[in-house]
């Protein structure tokens, strides 16, 4: 294959680590400029191909790239807009062929979870279809851990540290003011359809820590008596617990706790503020003083205590799916393959993208106790791991010093185009 520019964008909700992808492709296609010429970036992700509004990271520094490792959140802007599928759209599709053409695109890189790796499948399908040569390969990324077949997903190893620190130090302030104040503190965290994010809140007590926590996972039907009952024995027990509840917990009908009736970009529920119903439950049930916090963004953008396991795993698969293209792989996501947990080991590995997209992987039931609030020690030697190390960001005046490029657009070369 001759020289060919390539192509990468971000896409979906950002992470702490998505960066370091970023990070990973544009370094390892820098040393190959025999096979790769310019690398455009998206700007805001997908719809930056769609309406032709390109970045030249050929114009960005050494340095400035290698800042990226450090730097939460996506520099070159995401989206959440979902391509349907070939036959119901292939309008969109047929414009990225145009825009590949004309800036001589032959590598395609697309930084998301089960919906982009779909769209990436898409694009490897219809360019074949069209005789254009695509290598179009999937890099990994979302903070639910939901993807299949890789072991864990850049992104959640961060938000789980973080949450896992929080519920500790938030447990230690609840601890110190139960006795005549706060009793229960609520905590909400991501996770649409799979627990993972709430199951690392459970990682803040151990043995050395033992703390009263009680978790509400997606994957177990909320039974309003049952978590009344558990929340006033912990704290008949030990004077306060903490209440870590995923964004995603459904009552026994399927029904959201924190359905708004709204629908985000790609059809999914738009959800948020479980938190204060949880809150009000226990205050009408058990009529206990409580306060309740929402992690939202927090959770994700949390670079200054990402898990430095995260961040070398986020950076290996930008850097495995350059590779992966370089070999003439197509249409496959690079992956993390554990080899063991004790002591840690993980290796690189791949799956055809017609196996990843729109597939979620949700918590098995295993790794959840039997009484449905808790883990299973089999889930945290799973967990543990993940959030291993510490990975700071230089600091300047007592702030991160996080990098924002130039982002300097590229001529467009085609009409514009509209999006609907």
């Amino acid at each position: 294959m001759a020289t060919k520019n390539a192509f990468y964008a971000q896409s979906g909700g950002v992470t702490a680590v998505i960066n370091a992808s970023a990070c990973g492709v544009i370094e390892t296609a820098r040393r190959h400029p025999e096979a790769i010429g310019t690398l455009f970036a998206g700007r805001n992700g997908i719809i930056g191909a769609l309406t032709e509004d390109l970045i030249d990271t050929g114009r960005e520094s050494d340095a400035a790239i290698a800042a990226l490792r450090y730097t939460p959140s996506g520099a070159f802007g995401s989206c959440r807009y979902k391509l349907a599928g070939l036959e119901q759209n292939r309008r969109e599709y047929e414009r990225l062929i145009e825009v590949f053409k004309a800036h001589d695109i032959g590598y395609f890189f697309y930084n998301g979870g089960g919906d982009s790796a779909d769209t990436c499948l898409k694009v490897s399908q219809l360019s074949e279809e069209t005789g254009l040569s695509i290598r179009a390969i999937h890099v990994p990324k979302t903070v639910d851990n939901d993807l299949p077949v890789t072991d864990n997903c850049p992104g959640f190893g961060s938000v789980a540290k973080y949450v896992a620190v929080s519920t500790r130090e938030a447990s230690f302030d609840v601890r110190s003011m139960a006795k005549t104040s706060t009793k229960v503190f609520v905590l909400e965290v991501m996770g649409r359809h799979a627990g993972w994010i709430a199951a690392a809140g459970a990682l803040a007590s151990d043995a050395d820590t033992p703390l009263p926590i009680a978790i509400l996972f997606p994957e177990i039907p909320f039974e309003q008596d049952r978590f009344l009952a558990m929340v006033d024995s912990l704290v008949k027990e030990h004077g306060y617990c903490t209440v870590v509840v995923s964004e995603g917990v459904r009552d026994t009908d399927g029904t959201f706790l924190a359905d708004q009736g709204l629908k985000d970009a790609f059809g999914h529920a738009q959800l948020g503020g479980v938190a204060p119903v949880v809150a009000d439950i226990v205050r009408e049930g058990l009529g206990l003083k409580y306060h309740w916090a929402v992690a939202d963004y927090l959770q994700r953008s949390a670079r200054h205590i990402a898990s430095r396991t995260d961040v070398e795993q986020a950076y290996a698969m930008g850097k495995a799916a350059v590779e992966f293209a370089l070999a003439g792989r197509n249409s496959v996501m690079p992956t993390i393959v554990r080899k063991s947990s004790q002591p840690y080991v993980w290796e690189v590995g791949s799956v055809a993208l017609s196996e990843v997209a729109n597939v979620e992987k949700m918590m098995p039931r295993e790794y959840i106790t039997r009484d449905g609030f808790g883990i299973t020690e089999a889930c945290r030697e799973y967990l543990a791991p993940l959030i291993q190390g510490e990975d700071y960001p230089p600091y300047r005046a007592g702030l991160p010093a996080y990098i924002t490029l130039k982002n300097e657009p590229v001529e467009k070369k085609l009409p514009d185009f509209k999006l609907p």
